[in-house]
C-alpha cells in the first residue's frame, strides 16, 4: 500500500474541505432559486458573499486563515455561514493542556496544523430545522486525527425528519464500521446537551473526535462520506418542510429555540472555544449565532 506523507495528507484534506464548501454553497443557492419563500419573508433568492479570514500568531506572523461564506435574508435561509479554514502554528498554553490530557502531545510539543469546514444554517421558515455540520483534520508533531459531526435542530420536531436524518447517517456509518453509528450517535447526545437547561439542543445526529484507526486513508474516506451524506439528506428535509404554512406561534417557538442554540455555542461548544483561543477571526468563529433569538 502506498504511504501518504504528512504534506500529502494536509493537501488532500484541505482541498476536500474547500471543495465540499463550494458544493454546499452551490446546493443552497439552488434551493434559494427553486423553492418558494414562506409568507412574510423576502421573495428574492439569496446568494453567498465570501470573505477571506486570517489568523495571526502572537508575534504577528501569518498563522493561516480561510474563507467565510455567508448568506443572509434569502428566501429560504435567514442566515447560513459556511467556513473553511487551514490554521497552524503553536498551541496556546490552554489548548496545549487540553491536548496533553487527550494524549495528543507530550511535554515540550506545541506545533499544530488543522483544517476543516464548519456550517450552521438558520432558516426563515419555523418548520424547517436549523442544522450544524463540521468535519476537520488535526495534526500535531506525532499525531493525526479527524473529528466532526452534524446535528439537526428543529424548533418543531417531525419524527419523519428525525428518522430520515438518522437513517442516512447510520447507513453511512455502517458502510465503514457497524459500531460507528451507535457510538457516534450517543456521543452526539452527550455533546449537544445543555446541562443548565437539562435538555438537548436538538434531535441529535453524530459526533466524533480523535478518530485515528491507524489507516489514514480509510478514516479520510469516512469523513468525506459524512460530508456527502449531509449534502444529500439536509436539502431533502428543507425542500419538504418549506412547502408548509406557518403561524406566529411557530415563529415564537423558533426564536426561543434559537436562544438555547446560542447558549450552547457560547458556553459549551468546543469549536467556538478553540477558534477564539487560537486567535482566529471572531466574526468567522461566531457566525454560528442566529440573527434573531428570544429568551424568557
Amino acid at each position: 500500500m502506498t504511504q501518504i506523507d504528512p504534506e500529502q495528507k494536509k493537501r488532500l484534506a484541505s482541498e476536500w474541505f474547500t471543495d465540499l464548501s463550494n458544493q454546499i454553497c452551490a446546493r443552497f443557492e439552488k434551493l434559494e432559486r427553486e423553492l418558494h419563500a414562506p409568507e412574510g419573508f423576502t421573495v428574492e433568492p439569496g446568494s453567498f458573499s465570501r470573505q477571506k479570514t486570517t489568523r495571526n500568531a502572537m508575534d504577528g506572523s501569518d498563522a493561516g486563515g480561510g474563507i467565510m461564506s455567508k448568506m443572509v435574508s434569502g428566501k429560504v435561509f435567514e442566515k447560513v455561514g459556511v467556513n473553511v479554514s487551514t490554521v497552524y502554528g503553536n498551541l496556546s498554553p490552554k489548548m496545549g493542556e487540553v491536548l496533553k490530557k487527550r494524549k495528543k502531545i507530550k511535554d515540550g510539543e506545541s506545533g499544530f496544523w488543522a483544517s476543516g469546514i464548519s456550517l450552521v444554517a438558520h432558516l426563515n421558515h419555523p418548520r424547517v430545522p436549523a442544522v450544524h455540520f463540521n468535519t476537520r483534520m488535526f495534526m500535531t508533531e506525532k499525531e493525526t486525527w479527524f473529528g466532526g459531526g452534524t446535528d439537526l435542530n428543529p424548533c418543531i420536531e417531525y419524527p419523519e425528519d428525525t428518522r430520515l436524518f438518522h437513517t442516512s447517517l447510520k447507513e453511512t456509518c455502517d458502510q465503514h464500521d457497524p459500531g460507528y453509528y451507535e457510538e457516534f450517535r450517543d456521543w452526539a447526545d452527550r455533546y449537544f446537551y445543555i446541562p443548565h437547561r437539562k435538555r438537548a439542543r436538538g434531535v441529535g445526529g453524530i459526533f466524533f473526535d480523535d478518530l485515528d484507526t491507524g489507516n489514514w486513508a480509510t478514516d479520510f474516506e469516512f469523513v468525506m462520506d459524512v460530508g456527502k451524506t449531509f449534502l444529500s439528506v439536509y436539502p431533502e428535509i428543507v425542500t419538504l418542510r418549506q412547502k408548509e404554512t406557518w403561524t406566529e406561534d411557530d415563529r415564537e417557538k423558533q426564536l426561543l429555540h434559537r436562544g438555547l442554540y446560542t447558549e450552547f455555542n457560547l458556553i459549551y461548544d468546543r469549536g467556538t472555544k478553540f477558534g477564539l483561543e487560537s486567535g482566529h477571526d471572531p466574526d468567522a468563529v461566531l457566525m454560528s449565532l442566529p440573527p434573531l433569538a428570544k429568551w424568557k
